[in-house]
């Protein structure tokens, strides 16, 4: 979402009590500042357990696929697991589980750790061996975390599916990784409802030529299933029965970790690949530090799901890693009442928060008399991630959230700081934010990179900007939980994010720093949408509707939301006998954003579809996507004397004012 910033905005500092406690000082970016090698080689070192010490730090003769803690060996399930249970921490309760009909569960730290090995020796008796790739296709349930761990531990490769995604993402995904293993569940709950997640499956897989050999399922929602006979096999029958000793092996740091796939450009989802130690490191250290982690007391809750990289990093590999107890939740914040988010943080007595500003401008829209009902006293920390944050949910988040001291008691002297973290799935980690007990805090800004991080805002050139002024966020030197590539592409990966500056990571977002030198994020500036903290590329779901048998051409352009930060509009053109035969347009466009629906995924269903006689092209036939986010935004359209037709621009900003009111 894009910010306007201005170089008076309030601030507010941490206060005295909160800064003499916080877990992180001001003097790690002196550290960092001095020797930033020698820094990340000590998180490394005092954060995580290696079986074998690494010998160099970085590795980056070949550029731009670098190499973390060479030599060094590890495994990050027994970092997320085992440790704990042998430094005596085994009581301590690991997750939290809470299903949206309301079952719950507590798994301690010991409890996970012979769950992670049942699993792993399941895995490995469906011969899935190290380097493998497994699909996961699962709702929010401690058995996903289970499958992630127990991959780790064997050194197989997961990669996981958001659970929200069609057959037809999920087969692709499938494919393109060539998993040898699905694992998956009968299906979840969805506002209240069943919502069948192995059906998907099936579907996905009902062609020839994938490389799955079993399906396992987890019993759910107890809906009925079919079963493949020789293929499918329940959790229960598998695992349960299998031995809690499972003896760990360590991988190399660069060993490969996962797989996620995410959207780009070019329509085909890219593979985004994360190796071991570097990734470990800096999720861990970045979760300790962003939130102000106290394992010892704290109780942590972020609100993703683990179909997406914020679950990957801050709800499996940062807090695990760390020891800390955390709130699982499978369900949505409105079932099965509007006050479902905080009657859970007022039951676990949740400290840490971390979710995404269109849940927070949602809540603002259901009105504060919700949360205030409820004793939130116990948060210390909040945080946002996957958009940027406006200023006014930002200080709605901190005055109605991280003030209330219970209902009917003054607020807080001192509300929660709020740390607004900017990062991507390629990142791995946390790359700007602040730190609580260090940093002002600025309704609106990421503020400044992590410890040990280098960022900057350049030209089109490349050449650095200053204070007040616009350009291209990039960060300037590798980072641990850097992506190690594209899979099975790295001149993709080369091509999409070193090729236009040689020697800077190109990010895709706008940027700037204001008077204080503090980074405001400016939005996307390629074909990538964020709806909702999710990136969707404007060429998936434009292929997903000229697949359709009634569109001759469609146009998708992100437009301005008060709720999601952007939302998804088409503009379409129907074919001759589509346009000869339809009679209720109205109809058609709602039928097609089903369509997309259906195609990609909920996420990706446009908010407005509009039946258009024409797009506004260039006269080479270049689509002017800028001309139709002014109209979607509701904006002045810009210079059109480009077109071949300028006066198509009239026709679709009338037609969108007569039935969308932009």
């Amino acid at each position: 979402m894009t910010t306007t910033p201005t170089d008076d905005v309030q601030t507010f500092p941490p206060s005295e009590e909160f800064a003499a406690q916080a877990t992180a000082k001001a003097d790690k970016y002196d550290a960092a500042k001095a020797d930033r090698l020698g820094y990340w080689a000590d998180q490394a070192r005092s954060t995580l357990s290696w079986d074998t010490d690494f010998s160099e730090t970085l590795d980056w003769s070949d550029a731009p696929f670098a190499k973390w803690f060479v030599g060094g060996e590890l495994n990050a399930s027994y970092n997320c697991v085992d440790r704990h249970v042998e430094a005596g921490n085994g009581e301590r309760v690991a997750i939290y589980f809470e299903g949206e009909p309301g079952d719950t569960r507590e798994i301690t730290y010991a409890e996970l750790k012979d769950e992670v090995s049942r699993a792993a020796n399941a895995f490995e008796s469906l011969g899935v061996a190290k380097g493998d790739r497994v699909a996961i296709y699962m709702p929010m349930i401690p058995e996903t975390v289970v499958t992630m761990l127990a991959c780790a531990r064997i050194g197989a490769i997961h990669s996981v599916v958001f659970g929200g995604f069609s057959s037809d993402a999920l087969r692709s995904r499938v494919d393109d990784a060539e998993a040898k293993l699905v694992v998956t569940a009968d299906g979840s709950y969805r506002r209240g409802k069943p919502s069948p997640l192995k059906p998907n499956v099936d579907a996905a897989l009902a062609a020839p030529g994938h490389t799955v050999e079993n399906v396992v399922v987890v019993q759910r929602n107890n809906e009925s299933v079919d079963f493949e006979e020789g293929r499918d096999i329940w959790w229960h029958d598998l695992v349960t029965g299998q031995s809690a000793e499972h003896k760990y092996v360590p991988h190399d740091s660069e060993h490969p970790l996962f797989i996620l796939y995410t959207s780009g450009t070019t329509g085909k989802p890219k593979g985004i690949l994360h190796t071991t130690g570097g990734y470990l490191t800096q999720t861990a250290v970045t979760h300790r530090d962003s939130f102000d982690l106290k394992p010892e007391q704290d109780v942590y809750w972020c609100s993703a799901d683990v179909g997406w990289v914020t679950g990957h990093s801050y709800i499996v590999y940062g807090p695990m890693a760390n020891g800390a107890s955390q709130v699982i939740y499978e369900g949505t914040p409105d079932t099965p009442h509007k006050g479902r988010l905080w009657e859970i943080v007022q039951k676990y007595k949740v400290t840490q928060f971390y979710t995404a500003p269109t849940l927070i401008r949602t809540c603002m829209k259901w009105g504060r008399e919700i949360p205030d009902k409820y004793d939130l006293s116990s948060l210390r920390v909040l945080g946002t991630v996957g958009e940027a944050i406006n200023p006014e949910a930002w200080l709605w988040f901190r005055e109605v959230i991280g003030a209330n001291n219970g209902p009917g008691k003054e607020p807080k002297a001192d509300p929660a700081p709020i740390v607004d973290t900017w990062w991507q799935t390629e990142t791995g980690a946390h790359m700007i934010a602040p730190l609580p007990g260090v940093t002002h805090t600025k309704p609106g800004s990421a503020q400044t990179p992590v410890p040990g991080v280098e960022i900057g805002v350049v030209d089109e050139e490349g050449k650095a900007l200053g204070k007040g002024e616009a350009g291209l966020l990039v960060i300037k030197e590798p980072w641990p939980a850097m992506l190690r590539g594209i899979y099975k592409n790295p001149d993709r990966y080369k091509e999409t994010y070193w090729a236009r500056f040689g020697n800077l990571y190109f990010a895709g977002d706008g940027a700037r720093y204001d008077g204080d030198g503090d980074v405001w994020l400016m939005g996307r500036v390629d074909d990538v949408m964020n709806v909702s903290g999710h990136r969707l590329s404007t060429t998936e779901i434009e292929s997903a509707l000229v697949a359709h048998e009634a569109v001759a051409e469609a146009a998708v352009v992100g437009a301005k939301d008060a709720t999601t930060g952007e939302a998804v509009v088409a503009f379409v053109i129907l074919t001759g006998s589509a346009t000869e035969a339809t009679s209720d347009v109205e109809a058609l466009e709602q039928e097609l954003r089903t369509h997309v629906g259906q195609e990609i995924g909920p996420i990706a269903k446009p908010r407005n579809v509009l039946v258009v006689p024409e797009l506004p092209k260039t006269r080479s036939g270049k689509i002017m996507r800028r001309l139709l986010k002014d109209v979607a935004n509701g904006d002045e359209v810009g210079d059109a004397s480009t077109l071949a037709d300028p006066s198509v621009m009239e026709k679709i900003a009338q037609d969108m004012r007569a039935k969308h009111g932009s």
